[in-house]
């Protein structure tokens, strides 16, 4: 998809999984092209009639935001790649859709400031450094430590208890060693803990930063991915037994490192 080489039919991103596949998809490619019937993969003419099977062609009712839940995934999973430009056409050809609802996903992304705007070719996907991403981490903390320390003090035991699932999600999917997977669980868990502090406009903004951290993604193993998935479940902890002190050292500390 790259510029010089977007025709080749070997291109990562342009496996993407069709209307029944998980966002997250970590399965080897040889796998995940078995899987994809050729009209997903925009391999049959417009003469011909798809053949039957157990998963459809992207639905062109929602075909914009599977396509967009396809590229973020090809993001977090470094398939889509850092200083690589894609034009929507190419793309198009990939998903068996025409080029318009591509653009108009990769028009989303670019208010999210995962790609850029390249004039007459298509979309960059951004180069962040370690001092960008470092300034990401320390804006995410300025945010969220005082947001859970007072979340801390005023919301029931109970409430916070009720998303263990999501903290236990984390580890499932740290342990499957899927960054894409991963990326999906912990997002849910933090927006979960910021949306109970009833501010809408707060969790959109977390999210924007939190999707922005991601992006390029850091490459951590599976010991990593654990470690960082373990501090969920501390902080859930913390914040039900109420111990403000220590709400404020682990997210702290998390943004510090990884999360």
């Amino acid at each position: 998809m790259k510029q010089g080489v977007q025709g080749s039919p070997g291109t990562p991103a342009a496996r993407v999984p069709a209307q029944q596949r998980p966002a997250a998809d970590c399965a080897p490619a040889r796998e995940r092209d078995a899987a994809v019937p050729d009209a997903a993969r925009g391999e049959h003419t417009h003469g011909e009639r798809p053949a039957p099977g157990p998963r459809a062609a992207v639905q062109r009712s929602s075909v914009r935001g599977q396509i967009l839940d396809a590229l973020r995934t090809a993001l977090v999973t470094g398939e889509l790649k850092p200083g690589e430009v894609y034009s929507a056409p190419v793309l198009g050809e990939r998903f068996g859709v025409s080029a318009t609802p591509v653009r108009e996903a990769m028009q989303q992304l670019a208010l999210e400031g995962a790609v850029e705007v390249v004039p007459n070719r298509g979309f960059r996907v951004v180069e962040r450094g370690a001092r960008e991403l470092a300034e990401l981490a320390e804006v995410r903390a300025l945010i969220e430590v005082p947001v859970m320390a007072r979340l801390a003090r005023t919301v029931p035991a109970e409430r916070w208890a009720e998303l263990r699932p999501l903290a236990e999600e984390t580890v499932r999917t740290a342990a499957s060693g899927c960054p894409a997977a991963y990326a999906e669980s912990d997002r849910s868990f933090h927006r979960a803990l910021l949306a109970l502090s009833g501010n809408e406009q707060l969790v959109r903004i977390a999210e924007d930063l939190h999707r922005r951290s991601q992006w390029p993604p850091v490459r951590r193993g599976r010991a990593e991915l654990l470690a960082d998935a373990a501090e969920h479940l501390a902080l859930l902890d913390a914040l039900v037994s109420g111990d403000v002190d220590a709400v404020r050292r682990l997210v702290g500390g998390h943004f510090a490192g990884a999360g």
